[in-house]
């Protein structure tokens, strides 16, 4: 590029500068802005810098000018993410299993590149990708692109859908291939993706984990359920499936201990009905799906919780119990 083009391009530079070389705790000096611009090929003399620095404020980025042991410094202040935002944008893509080893750092590299070099470094101190448990299919991303490009577009898709097997690799499973499927959201749960959707077939809301998705394709005819959707709440679908795993609706009673309160919250969200007893406990009546999930999330908490009923659901726990205690006989 000749170097009367580059000109051109200085104001682009300056701001390049300011967001690589400042934040709010550091600036630079208007010889480091210089010579940084002379590195990019580009001429400029103070005067002229400091009219582009108005014409950058004026257009809303705030740089602001301090003085430090006899020098002036400049920093732009305003980014479009403060510093503890970009850490939880990391720690997310650290812990999602659904995005590859691979792509987690492409997407860290990214979310660096939002932050001053200084801010870059304390992002970089608490990236621990490797050996973290991750998927290695790679073509997620695509996956989730064509979810949102069907929902958007109103069309059912079709797809091939996976299973691990023993040697360790994804197959179709059984009666894998999805026909007529009506996608309407897509669900971050116990770090893993999944779509929301209905299924022609059965007239059923159903979900699918993104990364066991293979082939799908866009059959542009027009999505069914929009009936059942209107009345989905995606956070109760949330809260009565347990890991994702199905099973029959039903509504539990449940007696906890009093110091369980924080669990119950945790699980079932503040607007839960707690009805408070004498003998310190409290009881509540939530939907949940029954399933084995359910039942070992009932065991894990030990003698701190109780299924009250309904009946067959408390006779389907003690045979779940039964079965366990003759396994490990």
């Amino acid at each position: 590029m000749a170097k009367s083009e580059k000109q051109k391009l200085k104001l682009l530079a300056l701001l390049e500068i300011f967001k690589e070389y400042t934040d709010e705790e550091h600036g630079i000096t208007m010889p480091e802005i210089v010579e940084e611009l002379k590195r990019r090929d580009i001429r400029a003399e103070r005067k002229a810098i400091y009219t582009d620095i108005a014409l950058l404020s004026e257009y809303g980025y705030e740089i602001e000018s301090f003085k430090e042991k006899g020098k002036y410094y400049y920093s732009l202040v305003n980014r479009n993410f403060e510093l503890p935002e970009l850490k939880l944008l990391v720690d997310a893509v650290q812990a999602s299993k659904f995005i590859s080893e691979k792509k987690s750092n492409e997407l860290i590299k990214k979310i660096e590149s939002q932050a001053s070099k200084y801010q870059a470094a304390q992002l970089q101190r608490q990236v621990y990708v490797a050996n973290r448990i991750k998927t290695n299919y790679e073509s997620v991303y695509y996956n989730i692109d064509d979810i949102n490009q069907a929902i958007n577009q109103n069309s059912q898709i079709t797809f091939d859908y996976y299973d691990w097997t023993l040697n360790k690799k994804m197959e179709l499973r059984a009666n894998g291939r999805k026909e007529n499927i009506s996608p309407w959201a897509l669900m971050w749960d116990d770090e893993n993706y999944y779509m929301v959707a209905y299924e022609t077939a059965s007239g059923q809301i159903k979900h699918y984990r993104v990364d066991k998705m293979r082939k799908i394709r866009n059959t542009e005819i027009p999505r069914d359920g929009k009936k059942e959707f209107d009345q989905f709440d995606m956070a109760v679908y949330a809260k009565k499936v347990f890991h994702m795993f199905t099973g029959k609706e039903q509504t539990v009673k449940l007696e906890f201990q009093n110091e369980m309160i924080g669990v119950v919250m945790d699980r079932f969200g503040n607007d839960v009905m707690i009805i408070p007893q004498n003998n310190g406990h409290f009881i509540i009546n939530v939907k949940v799906n029954i399933s084995n999930m359910f039942f070992g999330w009932i065991i894990g908490l030990g003698n701190g919780v109780r299924i009250l009923g309904p009946e067959p659901v408390v006779k389907q726990f003690k045979k779940e119990i039964q079965r366990l205690n003759e396994q490990y006989q």
